[in-house]
């Protein structure tokens, strides 16, 4: 009869303390890699900005276009399009011409 050092009488695997701290250390670097994995796919919600301008859509103007108009030096593009689509209850990125659209005021 040999008995497996590993397994009790009742046929459960029982960790040593060693077992347990590798583990839990692996639980954890997988909980911070799913947070952080989160953490990019849901960025941060950016302020709205406090001063908006009013601007008419022309022909051929797309949403890229007026927000690299209205972003500051150094302003990532991609954010102040998000503030236009939310500051004008905007499901996508499609404007029309003649569409006035409120966009953040450079502060």
């Amino acid at each position: 009869m040999s008995s497996h050092p590993a397994r009790s009488a009742e046929g459960r695997l029982r960790l040593t303390v060693r077992g347990q701290i590798v583990l839990s250390v692996l639980a954890l670097v997988v909980a911070a890699g799913i947070g952080s994995l989160l953490g990019l796919a849901l960025p941060a919600d950016e302020a709205l900005p406090s001063e908006v301008a009013t601007v008419t859509v022309g022909p051929g103007e797309s949403l890229w276009g007026i927000a690299q108009q209205a972003a500051g030096p150094g302003e990532d593009v991609r954010v102040v399009i998000d503030q236009i689509m939310t500051l004008n209850s905007l499901a996508d990125s499609t404007v029309h011409a003649g569409q006035q659209l409120s966009i953040p005021v450079e502060g």
